[in-house]
């Protein structure tokens, strides 16, 4: 586990959207069906990062996911009927209004971190982690079952790779390859393959869209953009860094993450680290509040905080009113709605290339 102050209560905040990278086990690439298969073909292996494998020999039939994320993944898939509990469940109105009813009606296990001895009890046979391990969290969000636990309790563990062990990749993440991963892998293990290729293409659709319209942008005609995470906290900035999934977003849309270099998926920065980078660009980023008025008053406030605040009151974005107003999940989290940001992105700030 990850010992960096960050993963600390300082983060807590930061951590529901983000996830803390950690050492703990990630799914990987799931075996591939066989070629002409119309559907799964069991049994799977699912890997984790250190190379230890997970076996599925059927779909799962209870599953119960870390947070709202997860939770979206499934549905997405049509798995959603598999799931009997959630952990951060879904604000009203801030998933997709064709899964709205259906992730309203799953059950709670945890406002926030799912106690131990629920999950465990749960009778969940797949628990789906969009975090990593919590441990460092001082006991202050829960200790989460070991793997001995898990296993104990016949529930299988995966995470989706590309947020909850973001800090542990070798290189920045600069497209969606990971979480499309992410996807396919958990298409393959709950029998959905076949529908997870149509989301993979449909993501991939977005985005090469945007990447066709950008090809003749050069290097030095990106503009430099800072994901401001508000809802963190603004006496310290959180810098979203190379390894984080904002960080691929950011770049598919055409611009220049001012903290792709700092070392690990986040961390603590400074407002003097801000005014140095003095961004083209600022994205506000914020939880999705459930509605579009309640979405206005967070952004507003979010960019009042700029415009008035010393440190920032001076920023190019801030006196150009270069504001992206585009919410947190949809941007630092695993999910199809990735390539959705990549093209919001992408249309306000080369609004001239990418029309739509």
């Amino acid at each position: 586990m990850r010992s960096r102050v960050l993963c600390g209560m300082a983060a807590a905040v930061a951590l529901l959207v983000t996830g803390c990278g950690s050492g703990a086990k990630q799914v990987g690439a799931a075996a591939p069906a066989p070629a002409g298969s119309a559907a799964t073909a069991y049994p799977v292996t699912a890997s984790d990062c250190a190379g230890a494998t997970t076996t599925f020999t059927a779909a799962p039939k209870k599953i119960v996911t870390s947070n709202a994320a997860g939770l979206e993944l499934l549905l997405w898939l049509g798995a959603g009927d598999k799931v009997i509990g959630t952990g951060f469940p879904p604000g009203a109105g801030t998933m997709p209004s064709t899964f709205a009813d259906q992730a309203a009606k799953v059950p709670v296990l945890g406002q926030s971190v799912i106690p131990k001895e629920k999950l465990l009890g749960s009778g969940a046979d797949l628990y789906l982690d969009t975090f990593a391990d919590m441990g460092s969290m001082g006991g202050a969000m829960g200790a989460a079952p070991t793997e001995q636990e898990f296993a104990a309790a016949g529930i299988k563990h995966l995470y989706l790779r590309s947020t909850a062990c973001a800090a542990m990749l070798k290189g920045p993440q600069q497209d969606l390859s990971r979480v499309e991963e992410d996807v396919r892998t958990l298409g393959a293990v709950t029998g959905t393959s076949v529908r997870a290729a149509e989301l993979v293409a449909g993501m991939e659709q977005k985005v090469q869209a945007v990447r066709k319209a950008l090809a003749g942008l050069r290097a030095d005609q990106e503009p430099s953009y800072f994901f401001f995470d508000y809802d963190a906290g603004t006496k310290q900035p959180m810098a979203e860094c190379g390894r984080q999934i904002a960080n691929a977003v950011i770049t598919l849309a055409g611009a220049r993450n001012v903290f792709a270099d700092c070392d690990g998926d986040f961390k603590a920065a400074s407002w003097e680290d801000v005014v140095a980078k003095d961004p083209d660009w600022i994205q506000l980023g914020v939880r999705d509040q459930g509605s579009d008025a309640a979405n206005r008053k967070a952004f507003d406030a979010a960019e009042q905080f700029l415009r008035t605040f010393p440190a920032t009151k001076g920023l190019k974005a801030v006196q150009a009113g270069h504001f992206v107003r585009i919410g947190s999940e949809v941007t630092t989290i695993a999910g199809v709605r990735n390539a959705d940001t990549v093209q919001q992105i992408a249309h306000i700030i080369h609004p001239d290339l990418v029309t739509s």
